[in-house]
């Protein structure tokens, strides 16, 4: 890991706007490490509980109370809503020259920031690579997942302290951090969000075909299979593709197709778009033979005709 200990921070207020999945568990990290949050702001149920259980003591005030008190203005939002709280606490006077205002959204880079930037804050963007239920136990996963930092100009030239500021705060939590440059972005994040949003599509369905078969307790099933297909998809690549596309079995794909065809029509589009290319990256490994990936390739058209 990088030593980044002659670019520390000093110990900065924190505000986190708002106490969601995310935010609590930063904002609380960032308080294991010696910052100290000052304010939050939380507006359901659930938010607000999360900033009873994560930030204690920590005082709830609207978004713009939260900004003007902090160093470190932390927002924690949707995408979408992005955008319009940064004009909104700009409108308000609730930022400053000086302050550090970092976002968690991993679609945006700190071109979102423009107008915290131009009155003089320091723009970063700091997103953990991690799916968060809210809970104390993200505490440990925070901390064990890279955090994607994003900043202003080139990472390597002294006169941009945004990667190093970023740097900094991510090794003080603990996590690792990664270098994303702005132009990346929109493709580092459908690529995490094609894995991981879509593997828990995937995984969920895979449950329901399970228990519409009649077999008790799925997960005992998928839990041991899936983690070692993970495992060996990371550690060899394509070289870990098997089954019955890899291994050019038509008999058997034929099977799969009828079957879901018949009893689970919603999935059939879903598994044939996958087993192409899945088909194709066993072609491209040379793990599935060019022969039979043209019968795999001609099973599937002939299918979807």
């Amino acid at each position: 890991m990088i030593d980044t200990t002659h670019v520390r921070p000093a110990r900065l207020a924190v505000g986190v706007i708002s106490a969601g999945r995310v935010g609590a568990v930063l904002g609380a990290s960032l308080a294991r490490a010696g910052h100290v949050v000052v304010a939050a702001s939380a507006v359901s149920r659930a938010s607000l509980r999360r900033a009873e259980e994560l930030l204690p003591g920590v005082p709830v005030l609207p978004p713009d109370e939260v900004a003007a008190m902090a160093d470190l203005v932390l927002l924690a939002v949707p995408d979408d809503v992005l955008p319009g709280l940064v004009s909104g606490l700009i409108a308000t006077g609730s930022l400053r020259p000086g302050q550090i205002v970092a976002h968690t959204s991993g679609a945006h880079g700190v071109a979102v920031l423009a107008e915290a930037a131009r009155i003089g804050a320091l723009p970063l963007a700091l997103h953990p690579v991690m799916t968060f239920t809210g809970r104390g136990e993200d505490l440990v996963r925070l901390a064990a997942c890279c955090i994607g930092i994003t900043a202003t100009g080139d990472r390597d030239s002294p006169a941009d302290p945004g990667w190093s500021v970023g740097e900094a705060l991510v090794v003080e939590i603990g996590a690792d951090p990664v270098f994303v440059p702005e132009a990346a972005r929109p493709l580092y994040h459908a690529a995490l969000a094609h894995g991981a949003n879509h593997l828990a599509t995937l995984i969920t369905e895979c449950v329901s075909l399970l228990s519409a078969a009649g077999i008790a307790e799925p997960e005992r099933l998928l839990g041991p299979l899936c983690g070692a297909a993970l495992d060996n998809a990371l550690r060899h690549g394509d070289r870990a593709l098997t089954g019955p596309v890899a291994r050019g079995d038509l008999s058997t794909l034929r099977a799969h197709l009828d079957v879901l065809g018949a009893s689970a029509p919603e999935v059939l589009p879903s598994y044939r778009v996958l087993a192409a290319r899945t088909a194709d990256r066993a072609r491209a490994a040379g793990v599935l033979p060019e022969s039979a990936a043209a019968e795999v390739d001609d099973l599937l058209d002939e299918e979807n005709r």
